[in-house]
């Protein structure tokens, strides 16, 4: 199903979300919006938490 959705969504779209969706981060801009409009061009949860993660890192507990 993962690979259906891939092949069926414009990449071109996806990676402008994403481009989005890190400056969003790297600002002090609400995540939300772009976090939306991800979605809406089918981007995987794995790939908006992979970009997430590289802005912010990965908590631990101390």
């Amino acid at each position: 199903r993962l690979k259906k959705v891939r092949e069926g969504r414009d990449n071109s779209a996806v990676e402008k979300c994403l481009k989005s969706l890190k400056e969003a981060a790297l600002s002090s801009e609400n995540i939300m919006p772009p976090t939306l409009e991800a979605v809406k061009c089918y981007t995987t949860i794995g790939e908006i938490v992979k970009t997430l993660k590289d802005v912010f890192g990965v908590y631990k507990a101390s």
